[in-house]
Parts: structure tokens; C-alpha cells; sequence
């Protein structure tokens, strides 16, 4: 058991650049975006996302900045704020700021006020984050490529395009993990037919990423 743990948490650590966000030591940040065929979302989708979080983190006002550790993460064009601010002025200036941007349909305004996390804190969190995603590995009824695992101060929210069993299953492992205080659902939940259209979709672009290029025609 402790083996199968252990190789789940490297597994873990390989998706985590695609199902997490990270954060620079000082101020803002945004997920290391890497384009997953796998994903129920389309790579243009895919590509908004990673574009909303860079335009989401140039936004915060400057008088802010040197206060504040603001990350944004972004799926299925559904926006999760965390991170502390100094006041409910920047928490709420932070979120209109993150509304305005071109085809952002939700946000969920997160932030805490208060000093931001020390290095411990979030070290802690990354940490976490990992053996959530190597439990959710781990159950084999869900697939990690779906689910989005961010940890605030032992805080773990899970974002995802997924059906209702999904979540209930991806809430379950993360709610069972040692560490973890709190559990928030902000997972977009589809009907099992609309899952399986947007599987067949990913598994097309799957297969025609794959396809080899036709061969150049030689001029005779």
C-alpha cells in the first residue's frame, strides 16, 4: 500500500504543471498551463484559461500589489480567487477587476484578509494538493486529468468539468485526506450524456493531434 502511495505521489507531481495552480514567493499567480489532449475542455478553451489567469494577475491594482498574495485560477472560463489582501477594498477591486475580463463567466472570489501565507504555509499547501491528486489516482474511479486540485492554508478546492458521481467521488477522497480542513465544490457538473459528448470530442482531437502529416507532394 505504502509503494502504490508513493508511486501515485510522483504520478501526482507529473500532472501537477496541468491540474494545478502555482504561485510566485512575493505577489500574484497563475497556473503553469500545458495544453492536455485529455482534457474535456477544448484546447481553445484550454488556451483562454491559461490567458484569463496572465490578464487576471496584470490586474491587480498596483497600490495592492506589495500587500497582497493574490493566485487565479481558471477553468471552463470559471474563475477561483485565493490568497490574502489587506482590506475588503482590494478583495472586492481584485474581484471586479477579474469580471471585466472577455469571456470570464463566473468568479469565485475566494480571498481572505489578512497577512499573506508564509513560505511553511505554503509549501504545506503544495504538498497537499499532491496527495489529493495521488488519492484521487489512487480510487481509480475518477480520472485525475478531470479535476483540478488548488489548497489554501489546508483549504482544498476542487474545480472540473465532471459528472455528479464524479464529484461526489473526487469530494469524498479529498475530504478523507489527512491535512485537509475544508472542502469546497466549485466543479462544473454536466449530465452523464453531455460528459460522453465532450469525451468523444477529446478523444477525436486526440486521435487527429496523433495522425502523422501527410508527406509533402514532390514537383516533377
Amino acid at each position: 500500500m505504502k509503494n502504490r502511495l508513493t508511486l501515485s505521489l510522483l504520478l501526482a507531481a507529473l500532472l501537477t504543471p496541468a491540474l494545478s495552480g502555482c504561485f510566485p514567493a512575493i505577489v500574484a499567480g497563475t497556473a503553469a498551463g500545458v495544453i492536455s489532449l485529455h482534457d474535456r475542455r477544448s484546447t481553445g478553451t484550454q488556451t483562454d484559461d491559461e490567458s484569463t489567469e496572465w490578464k487576471a494577475s496584470a490586474r491587480i491594482p498596483k497600490e495592492y500589489k506589495n500587500q497582497s498574495r493574490v493566485s487565479f485560477v481558471s477553468y471552463n472560463r470559471r474563475v477561483l480567487i485565493t490568497g490574502e489582501v489587506a482590506s475588503e477594498e482590494a478583495r472586492q477591486s481584485v474581484e471586479q477587476n477579474t469580471r471585466q475580463i472577455e469571456g470570464v463567466r463566473e468568479v469565485y472570489n475566494e480571498l481572505s484578509i489578512g497577512t499573506p501565507a508564509t513560505l511553511s504555509m505554503r509549501s504545506n499547501d503544495t504538498f497537499l494538493e499532491s496527495k489529493v491528486k495521488a488519492r484521487l489516482v489512487d480510487s481509480r474511479q475518477i480520472s485525475a486529468n478531470h479535476i483540478k486540485v488548488v489548497s489554501e492554508r489546508g483549504q482544498v478546492y476542487l474545480m472540473g468539468v465532471v459528472t455528479d458521481l464524479e464529484a461526489k467521488v473526487a469530494i469524498t477522497v479529498a475530504r478523507t485526506t489527512a491535512g485537509v480542513n475544508k472542502v469546497v465544490n466549485v466543479m462544473e457538473i454536466l449530465s452523464d450524456a453531455e460528459i460522453n459528448r465532450l469525451n468523444e470530442q477529446a478523444l477525436l482531437a486526440s486521435k487527429k493531434s496523433a495522425a502523422p502529416a501527410p508527406a509533402p507532394s514532390e514537383n516533377r
